[in-house]
């Protein structure tokens, strides 16, 4: 028997460790899981009222990290901090970044996957800033790799579960996708 809950939630909710310099060029990151993949080279990240967000309006780039089971405590640091506040959070969280290659945002170097993403639309509504980014390029340790494509079990991506306020490990695969409903053709 089924029932009935108080609130909805979606699920999986990844964490992506958004990264952006500020006005002096300090690199700075924050934590954010309502994010999505919403085309082929598409993402939409929908923030409130952060340093980062104000960074992202100004630059209108960033890179987007996974956030892993690895530095799970440092991701969720940079998420309970403000950069206004402590304007070294990601040393603090042991934390060093590189300029990516592709866009004007920092890569942070101990993130094993990034995205290097440039703002495409920026869609104020329901009090929070929704910012829809092309995806530029994909940057990614070759220890993470299984013939020739990111693996995820190697990357160990953390979702957030908005249920119990946890995180969860991604990463186990269970089936092909569009091979395992062969079966009922």
């Amino acid at each position: 028997m089924k029932k009935r809950l108080e609130k909805g939630f979606v699920t999986p909710l990844p964490v992506f460790i958004i990264a952006t310099y500020d006005e002096e060029g300090n690199a700075t990151a924050m934590n954010a899981a309502w994010c999505g993949q919403c085309g082929g080279d598409l993402i939409s990240i929908s923030l409130g009222a952060h340093p980062s967000t104000e960074n992202i309006k100004r630059n209108r780039e960033f890179t987007v990290s996974f956030a892993t089971r690895e530095f799970v405590e440092a991701c969720d640091y940079v998420g309970m901090v403000s950069a206004a506040k402590v304007p070294d959070k990601l040393a603090r969280a042991g934390f060093t970044t590189t300029k990516s290659e592709k866009v004007n945002a920092p890569v942070i170097d101990q993130l094993p996957v990034a995205i290097e993403c440039r703002v495409q639309d920026i869609i104020e509504e329901y009090g929070e800033t929704r910012v829809i980014a092309r995806i530029i390029g994909t940057i990614a340790e070759e220890s993470v790799f299984t013939d020739g494509k990111v693996d995820l079990s190697k990357v160990q991506p953390i979702m957030y579960d908005s249920t119990v306020k946890a995180y969860r490990v991604i990463g186990e695969q269970i089936a092909g996708a569009w091979n395992a409903g062969k079966k009922f053709m």
